[in-house]
């Protein structure tokens, strides 16, 4: 089930609900002058997304694909998005357009450096490099200055098909869905290291007032009371509870 709601000014959360795992898969539209994809789905949504997107503009507009990390959900179809976007070129951090795009992607990926800014029109997108949060060394976000949105990826994952955007407290959903995880194969999904707590107070520091997650409902409220809450949760999940011997 695919369902299209618009969390901030021009940004829509197109979210695909997975029953069989208990997850929704939340994709972000920049509706711009350059529009931009934020999570490109795995490939075999990529028909799903397409006709959701269709419903909001035309997929081959599309200017910008962004993601976080290199993984499946985040930029699985990227290269399907490419073929029908002739003008379309991936965005990500520096280290993932040479470590991943340059041999992944079909054509060459903008890597962006620490605080450098992404115009899609009259909105302006600032990267972040996250290493390692939520994982993966390439890791990074984008903050959108005016309406201060935070394209957060994986941070926040709630298991459920939640609203598309609350003002209630999702953390206890996150510290459930994080503890289901360690007792789970997916143990190391989040690894807590010694950097988290600084990045999250950078990203706190920006004072963001909506979160846009990947898995699970956006936020809307006191986000950086959020982002070093989630610091406090995973240093409790993560480094406290019992984690499966064997692998």
């Amino acid at each position: 089930m695919t369902t299209i709601n618009e969390i901030a000014p021009d940004l829509y959360r197109i979210s695909v609900w997975v029953p069989e795992l208990n997850m929704q898969f939340n994709h972000f539209l920049v509706k711009d002058d350059e529009p931009m994809l934020y999570h490109t789905g795995m490939r075999g949504m990529f028909p799903l997304l397409k006709e959701a997107v269709g419903r909001l503009i035309h997929p081959q507009d599309i200017r910008w694909i962004g993601f976080s990390h290199f993984e499946v959900d985040e930029c699985g179809a990227l290269n399907e998005w490419l073929q029908i976007a002739p003008q379309a070129q991936a965005v990500c951090s520096q280290v993932g357009a040479m470590v991943n795009m340059s041999d992944f992607a079909i054509r060459p990926a903008k890597g962006l450096t620490r605080a450098e800014m992404l115009q899609t029109g009259k909105y302006s997108y600032r990267f972040i490099p996250t290493p390692h949060l939520p994982h993966g060394w390439d890791a990074g976000v984008l903050f959108e200055e005016t309406n201060k949105v935070l394209l957060c990826s994986d941070l926040f994952h709630q298991f459920g098909n939640g609203e598309a955007l609350t003002k209630n407290d999702i953390l206890e959903q996150v510290r459930t869905t994080l503890i289901a995880m360690q007792h789970s194969p997916l143990h190391s999904y989040m690894p807590y290291q010694h950097n988290n707590a600084y990045i999250l107070q950078e990203l706190a520091s920006l004072q963001p007032t909506t979160l846009a997650t990947m898995h699970g409902s956006s936020f809307y409220g006191d986000c950086s009371k959020a982002l070093l809450d989630l610091d406090i949760v995973m240093k409790e999940v993560l480094v406290s509870e019992p984690k499966p011997v064997s692998y």
